[in-house]
């Protein structure tokens, strides 16, 4: 595997993820309330996991209140444990950067893999980094690809754009494959991502294109069409 390759990847993987400064653990925290909605505050403090992760998201970008990652933390974790992909996603992020918790790799692998069991395709994305890098679970390739088609199905770039390189380069555990790699970068780039996105994935699918012969092609860029077809309209869901 490339260095670059290895690289690129880890920072895709942490770009998902959240920083903050480290604070205590939520458990000893006491919710603060002033700048709140107080018909949210009243939703998140009967129980509803979505206007807690709301409230955790306001406090972590200091969102019509003052930035406070200690009340994010808390938040999260309410909705967390009742099972909100978003807030689990987001708990894990906190555990992996050892921020707002005490950094713990096992923990922070725990909690998005809850979340990528829901099919939160960000979750996805990470657990599959997290088997090929060897972050809080034992490294398996294996398990990393397996993963990342779960999101690449799912719509989620960064995976359809992975598992097209990975193909390209023969690595992680799969063969060398110019059609199922451009395959992956054609799905990546014709999907609803950013100018700058769109220009790189086009960039190495027609790298990989010329290791095809024009009817491979042409039958690549069929099942690529197909593939868009047969989706659900507006499926994407992370």
């Amino acid at each position: 595997m490339s260095a670059r390759f290895f690289r690129f990847w880890a920072v895709l993987a942490l770009l998902l993820c959240v920083s903050a400064p480290w604070v205590p653990s939520s458990f000893a925290v006491t919710p603060r309330t002033q700048g709140i909605d107080p018909a949210l505050l009243a939703k998140a403090t009967a129980g509803d996991a979505k206007s807690q992760y709301k409230l955790g998201n306001m406090y972590y970008l200091g969102d019509g209140v003052r930035r406070d990652y200690s009340q994010a933390e808390f938040w999260w974790r309410k909705a967390a444990v009742q099972r909100d992909p978003a807030a689990q996603f987001m708990l894990g992020g906190l555990y992996h950067f050892g921020q707002g918790v005490p950094q713990d790799a096992a923990q922070a692998f725990a909690w998005v893999k809850k979340a990528a069991d829901q099919g939160h395709t960000d979750a996805e994305f990470f657990i599959a980094t997290c088997y090929t890098q060897g972050w809080g679970v034992p490294k398996d390739d294996g398990q990393g690809m397996v993963w990342l088609r779960k999101a690449a199905e799912q719509g989620h770039f960064n995976s359809q754009f992975m598992l097209g390189w990975a193909y390209e380069a023969g690595d992680f555990g799969v063969p060398q494959d110019y059609a199922e790699a451009y395959f992956w970068l054609d799905v990546a780039a014709s999907g609803e991502i950013t100018r700058k996105n769109r220009k790189e994935a086009l960039k190495r699918r027609d790298e990989v294109a010329s290791h095809l012969t024009p009817s491979d092609l042409s039958r690549v860029q069929e099942r690529a069409r197909k593939w868009w077809e047969n989706r659900p309209s507006g499926d994407n869901p992370q």
